[in-house]
This record gives structure tokens, C-alpha cells and sequence, in this order.
């Protein structure tokens, strides 16, 4: 499982609004192209928002889903990306004296990623990983 950590300058509460926040994932997550939909009472478990990765044209439309979330502390993601397959993120905040330390894990779950070794895998996730903190980080510490 790909690891990465961030101290991020802003309140719990403000990286969790983001966090939560379906239309913002564009902006943030490395990769993601363009929000189309985010489901009402996300980001309640079950609930879906639908995202397109990558560059034009090969851009694949696809979603993702909640799967546990306990408010300003644990966020669980089932993201998809098909044909690549479907992975697993989590996202855990800690207050560390009015800033967020937000650890992010991510695994291959489901199709062809996840066959991958994780010896090869887990590099490439972090590095992207790495991306979408620092993106999230100045979107927090921006609105703070």
C-alpha cells in the first residue's frame, strides 16, 4: 500500500470541507480531468462522484465511491479508472496544533493494476500521491 503524508497549514475542518466537497476533486487529485456529477449526500457511504481522468482525448469517464466516513477524521474511497481497474484510498487527519496532518494510503484492489507487484506499483502511486497533497494543500491553506 503507497503512504504519503502532509502537514497542511489549514484547520481539520478546512481540509475536510474540501475533501468532502465532490466538484473540488478536479482540482486536487492528480490526474482527475473534470468533475460531471456529484450524487446527493455524498460523502455519505454509497454515494458517487462521477470524474473523467486523463488528457483529451483518451479520457476515460468513471466514478468514485465512499465506502467509510467519519467527519474531519477518516475518508475510505473506492476509485475507479476502467481499464486500469479500481483502487482503494483513504485519507486520516489528525489536528496537530490547529494544522491538518493528513496521511493518504492507496492500493490497486481490482483489475489490472492490482497485478502489478506492489515493489513497482507503490513508487508510481506515491509520486502521484505526492501531487494531489501538495494540490490539496494550497487549496486549504489558501482558503484559510
Amino acid at each position: 500500500m503507497a503512504e504519503n503524508e502532509w502537514l497542511i497549514r489549514a484547520p481539520v475542518a478546512d481540509v475536510f470541507a474540501i475533501l468532502t466537497d465532490g466538484w473540488t476533486y478536479g482540482a486536487w487529485v492528480a490526474g482527475a480531468s473534470r468533475v460531471r456529477d456529484v450524487e446527493e449526500g455524498f460523502p455519505q457511504p454509497g454515494h458517487s462522484l462521477h470524474h473523467s481522468v486523463g488528457i483529451w482525448p483518451l479520457v476515460i469517464d468513471d466514478s468514485t465511491t465512499v465506502l467509510q466516513y467519519e467527519p474531519l477524521r477518516f475518508l475510505q474511497l473506492r476509485v475507479r479508472a476502467w481499464p486500469t481497474g479500481e483502487g482503494q484510498v483513504e485519507f486520516v487527519a489528525t489536528d496537530r496544533d490547529g494544522d491538518c496532518h493528513l496521511v493518504m494510503r492507496e492500493e490497486a484492489v481490482k483489475g489490472p493494476a492490482a497485478a502489478i507487484p506492489h515493489s513497482l506499483i507503490d513508487p508510481i502511486l506515491r509520486v502521484r500521491n505526492h501531487e494531489t497533497l501538495r494540490r490539496l494543500a494550497l487549496l486549504a491553506e489558501r482558503h484559510h
